[in-house]
This record gives C-alpha cells, sequence and structure tokens, in this order.
C-alpha cells in the first residue's frame, strides 16, 4: 500500500512542475488533458456513482463557457467574475432541468439529454448577447502557466469532491440509488434529491472547466462551446479508467489524451479508428477500468481477462 502513496506523490509532483521544466507544447497538452480530466471527473459523480449515463454533461460546459464570455466580451467584467456567473449559470440550470428529468431511468434518461446540448447551442446561435452565430471574442492573454495552475487546482478539487463521495453517506446513497433504486427508496432514500444534487456538483465542475477553457482559447461559438463529442469523451475516458471510483476517470483521461495526441501526431486522420480499437479493447477486456488492476501483477493473466469476459457475456 506505501508504494501506492509514494507513486501517488511522484505523479502529483512531476504534473505540478509541468510549467517549469516542460515546453510549451507539453503546457498545451497538460491544459487539455487536466480539463478534460475535470469533465470525465465530474461525469463521473452522475454516471460513475449513480448509474446514470447522461449524455448532455457537454450543456453545463457550454453555459459555463458562455456565462464567462458574455460577463468578459458583453458586460466588460473580469474573468474571475465571469467564471463564477458561468458556474452559478449552468448550476442553475441543472437544478431547474434536473427536477424533472431525473424522474426518468435507463435509456429514457440518456435519450433526453441527448437533445439538450442541441437545443441550447441552437439558442445561443439566436441571441445578440451571445454573438449569434459568430460567436464571442475574449480579451486576449498569453498565460498558459496560469491556466495550467487553474486547470489543476479545478481537478484536484473535483478528485478531492468525489473522494468525500466515495468514503460519505451521500455516497453510499448514490450507490444504493445505482444498484436498486427501488430497493434503495423503501429504506428511506430521496433518489431524486441525491441525484440532483449529484447533477448540479456535476454541472459546477464542468462549467467552470468551461470557462477556463473560453478564456484560454479567447474565443466562444455554439458548435464549440455545445460540442456533443465531450459527452462521448466523458463516458469513454471514466469507463476505461473506472466507473465510480476515484482516481479511474483521472487515469482514464491522461493515458487516453496521450495516446490520441500521439496518434494524430504520427497517423493523422487515422488516429481516431486507432484510438476507438483502444477503446473496443479496453471494454471487453477491462469492463470495470484499468483501476481493477490494482491487485497487481498476477492479475495480468489471460485466465482474469478471459473471465471478465464470460461474466459480462461478451
Amino acid at each position: 500500500m506505501i508504494w501506492r502513496w509514494i507513486a501517488l506523490a511522484i505523479i502529483v509532483v512531476v504534473v505540478a512542475l509541468v510549467p517549469w521544466l516542460g515546453n510549451a507544447v507539453i503546457i498545451q497538452f497538460g491544459i487539455n488533458a487536466l480539463l478534460i480530466a475535470v469533465l470525465a471527473q465530474s461525469w463521473n459523480i452522475l454516471g460513475g456513482f449513480t448509474g446514470y449515463v447522461s449524455f448532455g454533461n457537454s450543456a453545463f460546459y457550454g453555459l459555463g463557457t458562455y456565462g464567462t464570455a458574455i460577463a468578459m466580451a458583453q458586460w466588460n467584467q473580469p474573468f474571475w467574475l465571469g467564471l463564477a456567473f458561468g458556474a452559478v449559470l449552468s448550476v442553475a440550470f441543472a437544478a431547474l432541468l434536473g427536477w424533472p428529468i431525473l424522474r426518468l431511468r435507463g435509456p429514457y434518461f440518456a435519450i433526453v439529454t441527448l437533445g439538450i446540448s442541441a437545443a441550447l447551442s441552437a439558442l445561443a446561435a439566436n441571441l445578440d448577447v451571445t454573438g449569434r452565430n459568430v460567436g464571442l471574442i475574449l480579451p486576449l492573454t498569453r498565460n498558459d502557466t496560469l491556466f495550467y495552475e487553474m486547470a489543476l487546482v479545478l481537478l484536484a478539487a473535483a478528485t478531492a469532491t468525489v473522494a468525500w463521495i466515495a468514503h460519505s453517506r451521500f455516497g453510499m446513497a448514490l450507490i444504493a440509488i445505482r444498484e436498486d433504486e427501488d430497493a434503495a427508496a423503501t429504506v428511506g432514500v430521496n433518489a431524486t434529491r441525491y441525484k440532483l444534487v449529484a447533477l448540479m456538483l456535476a454541472a459546477l465542475f464542468t462549467a467552470i472547466a468551461g470557462g477556463i477553457h473560453a478564456y484560454w482559447i479567447t474565443f466562444v461559438d455554439p458548435a464549440g462551446a455545445f460540442d456533443t463529442t465531450l459527452d462521448v469523451r466523458m463516458v469513454i475516458m471514466t469507463m476505461f479508467g473506472g466507473p465510480g471510483t476515484v482516481a479511474g476517470p483521472v487515469i482514464g483521461a491522461f493515458i487516453l489524451s496521450a495516446i490520441y495526441e500521439l496518434l494524430a501526431d504520427n497517423i493523422s486522420t487515422a488516429a481516431a479508428l486507432f484510438f476507438g480499437l483502444v477503446i473496443l479493447l479496453a471494454v471487453i477486456f477491462l469492463p470495470k477500468g484499468l483501476v481493477d488492476l490494482g491487485g497487481g501483477f498476477r492479475r495480468l493473466r489471460w485466465r482474469y481477462f478471459l473471465a471478465n469476459m464470460r461474466q459480462y457475456r461478451l
């Protein structure tokens, strides 16, 4: 056990020192990887612990993005105020939307969430305050180190929140809902209320990530802010690392981000194909994610992978 903590400490130190040890390309990759890890960790709160597969978290990302952009570009407010506005806007939207849709279950919930980002994107494309289809340009800044540090602090906060959830009564209630929502209700768990709080927490971290990204790239438009491919990436990275765990989404985000960047650098248009192949193999042989290999090298046998295939009838 002590070796795991030592390894974790080394990783944290290395990640924290990237702005001072790495070049501009590595820092920019780090910002992207840290922000997508925040998105995966946020999705993990609802999808991993509660078992509600959402394809609408990009809506919270877009609201955080536009909230920050509107405050800065249209109202001439400072970044921190814009970031807070975007976060409040996203959490309020999650509260209003979550109450009715969280009463749905399974595929019905997933289908409803699919259209949310598209609807908000169409709305943003027709409002003057959002710049319509042209978008908004934010004040230019060239401090990548600052954005890296903000993304790192945000990921640490999201991961600390998930760690608290994993060891709290709140988390136990979410897991009970995931395993059997009807049984959880019979023992006094108010499923709708717990799911709503989980959705609002996911919206909070997702929106802040969107606001940081907006200021970093200094441009926002409907297609980029409400990019539905982000939903797919959140799900894939969480499932690859280990849903319902503390470290799984972060591990999945870092590894898959690195693989994708490496393949895109060397194989160009074929990167997505190889990326999909990696995901397919991981789902077949590691349905519980990479963290399920935490038992050590003794698990790295064909018997373990074949047992997974039989258990999940793959």
